[in-house]
């Protein structure tokens, strides 16, 4: 059960009744454009949608729900498309913050013992919808982590679902490259505007993105130049044709692979894929120069993060918090393909129910929604 928008009254809701949970967003609308708050809005219609969602409490809050994009009224009647219940909480009309908070709780109490009446279908892999980000890239991403990501989304374009990759700051000089597999040319036109823009953007600023990217990071790890992180990168999206360009979080129009124009930072990509409707996400994690434990749950909030690599160093710090290793590769028991069905039967396994070992901390942090303006 999803509270949004995050806050005082979604977090004490929360904590009272098991089963909810709620978006902290770093931004509540002011001092954004119309243009950030529509993609504000659009993000929170995308959650409420999420299919792993079962139904949604909106209330007026947050100091955004002042804005058109962002009304009470306007969330209510966009989520409601989905058939989902959707409650409302006014807090002027219910007497204040507690009494507030208090009405919230009934509902979501009413509302998370419906949802438990719900049981488990059997259905296709057709129905599933992922989103995958690389992070922390080295040698073994391009090599091996990303070519196992990009066999299990071809598995999926093939069986009919939906597979979403991004990092626009991460295609570049490869553009032409994915533009080439693009579905026709219009999505070809997309894949290149898509880069023009964020190089002048950049350029606006009197840098050049490659001195901004790779990171150092990277750098120590043994990544030479853009061009070469680029290179590696896309292996994830396997080989199919690209049927189109995404705008953060916007829900694609079919079934298929797709670009998404999106940033790189995790807790800004995964619910941009999140509220794109993808059940799960994947972080396919280098780790190279700063290989380190990690514990972090996923920031996608309504669907499960799961954490994958290919480095053997990455590996033997963070075994208890990696869901998947492919450095078998290297090690030579398993092939490409072996290792990308093993992921495969893993992704159905958490589909069906089992958790990530990020689902096993309650905790999220802020969520940074994707905005292409400044802060006035």
């Amino acid at each position: 059960m999803l509270i949004i928008p995050g806050g005082l009254i979604s977090e004490k809701i929360c904590a009272f009744v098991p089963g909810t949970r709620t978006l902290a967003m770093a931004k509540s609308g002011g001092g954004m454009t119309s243009r950030d708050r529509e993609t504000m809005a659009r993000t929170l219609f995308g959650f409420g949608q999420n299919p792993n969602v079962a139904g949604v409490i909106v209330h007026d809050g947050s100091p955004g729900s002042g804005y058109p994009e962002l009304k009470v009224e306007r969330l209510v009647s966009e989520l409601a498309k989905s058939g989902k219940p959707v409650e409302t909480v006014y807090v002027r009309e219910e007497g204040g913050t507690l009494e507030s908070i208090t009405r919230g709780i009934k509902l979501a109490r009413r509302m998370v013992h419906d949802a438990s009446k719900l049981r488990r279908e059997p259905v296709s892999i057709s129905g599933l919808s992922l989103g995958v980000k690389c992070g922390a890239s080295d040698p073994t991403s391009g090599m091996v982590g990303n070519p196992v990501v990009g066999y299990l989304f071809d598995r999926i374009v093939e069986a009919g679902g939906t597979a979403m990759f991004g990092e626009t700051t991460e295609i570049i000089g490869c553009e032409e490259l994915l533009a080439a597999r693009a579905a026709n040319q219009e999505v070809a036109g997309q894949i290149l505007e898509a880069v023009r823009f964020i190089e002048e953007r950049v350029l606006a600023t009197g840098e050049d993105i490659r001195t901004v990217n790779p990171v150092p990071e990277n750098i120590r790890a043994g990544i030479s130049s853009l061009e070469e992180k680029s290179l590696g990168a896309i292996y994830k999206a396997g080989h199919h044709s690209i049927q189109g360009v995404l705008k953060y979080a916007e829900r694609p129009r079919g079934p298929g692979l797709y670009l998404v124009d999106n940033w790189m930072g995790p807790n800004s990509i995964f619910p941009g894929y999140a509220a794109a409707g993808a059940q799960l996400t994947i972080f396919q994690y280098g780790g190279g120069a700063s290989a380190r434990t990690l514990l972090d749950p996923s920031p996608a909030v309504t669907a499960p993060l799961l954490w994958a690599s290919a480095n053997p160093t990455t590996y033997a710090v963070a075994k208890e918090s990696l869901d998947f290793y492919s450095g078998t590769v290297f090690e030579g028991t398993e092939t490409i393909e072996e290792a990308g069905e093993r992921l495969l039967r893993l992704v159905i396994d958490v589909a069906s129910g089992t958790l990530t070992h990020g689902e096993t901390i309650n905790y999220s942090d802020p969520i940074e929604v994707y905005g292409l303006d400044p802060l006035f």
